[in-house]
């Protein structure tokens, strides 16, 4: 794995882990993620960080083993271009389904 691809896993890690910390066991609900603008706007600004650097390491090997690895550079896209198209319960889903997982094969990467 050459540096550039090591460089966006550890960025991609930081923001599933800024993400991670913006929730505790009260706050990990739906409601709280959809009333509350800031976190919002964190969370969706970390889901571009996410979705550019797996942009970037699939320029790099295109063949790169991460489940879902395009869908993710699609979901940056949508959240920058599409903006108004972005639902809270398809972020939420995200963060409940897609998430934990990419955070298990990220670590598995980097490790």
């Amino acid at each position: 794995m050459n540096e550039k691809v090591l460089k966006c896993l550890y960025d991609i890690k930081i923001a599933i882990e800024e993400i991670d910390s913006f929730f505790n066991e009260q706050t990990f609900k739906f409601s709280y993620y959809s009333t509350n603008l800031l976190i919002k706007r964190a969370v969706e600004r970390n889901l571009e960080i996410i979705g550019e650097a797996m942009n970037r390491i699939l320029r790099e090997e295109p063949n790169f083993p991460i489940e879902n690895a395009y869908r993710i550079v699609g979901l940056r896209n949508q959240i920058i271009h599409g903006y108004d198209m972005v639902s809270d319960e398809n972020i939420w889903a995200i963060l409940i389904n897609q998430l934990p997982k990419l955070k298990i094969e990220i670590e598995r990467l980097v490790n």
